[in-house]
């Protein structure tokens, strides 16, 4: 948690609308790399393959972690980072809540538990 002041200067400084594709490379696989450790450290989270017949590889990469529902629960961390891109300004601390909700791993405003 400590580092998230610091992912939030770096991709401030960034010069975003001057990127071209490849440009984007570096800082999305960053913050999957951020986001993935995150969620392995704090909650136990693990990478995962899962088929995709419609991929290029026919397989992609996912975190998986187990809810408070206890239910197996996966998401696309590259998807995750892409939707923060998008929605400027990026903000980390909001990256991370959207990947422990679609987890399950903490309760939505006005659920029990």
């Amino acid at each position: 948690m400590s580092v998230i002041p610091a992912l939030d200067d770096y991709v401030s400084r960034a010069p975003l609308d001057e990127f071209g594709e490849s440009d984007w490379i570096t800082p999305h696989v960053d913050l999957v790399s951020f986001l993935a450790d995150f969620l392995i450290q704090r909650y136990g989270a693990r990478w995962t393959l899962v088929d995709d017949p419609e991929g290029p590889f026919a397989y992609h990469y996912a975190i998986e972690a187990t809810g408070f529902d206890e239910q197996t629960h996966r998401i696309d961390p590259f998807n995750i980072v892409k939707m923060e891109f998008s929605a400027r300004p990026i903000e980390i601390v909001r990256m991370l809540a959207i990947a422990e909700l679609n987890l399950r791993l903490t309760s939505q405003v006005g659920e029990g538990g």
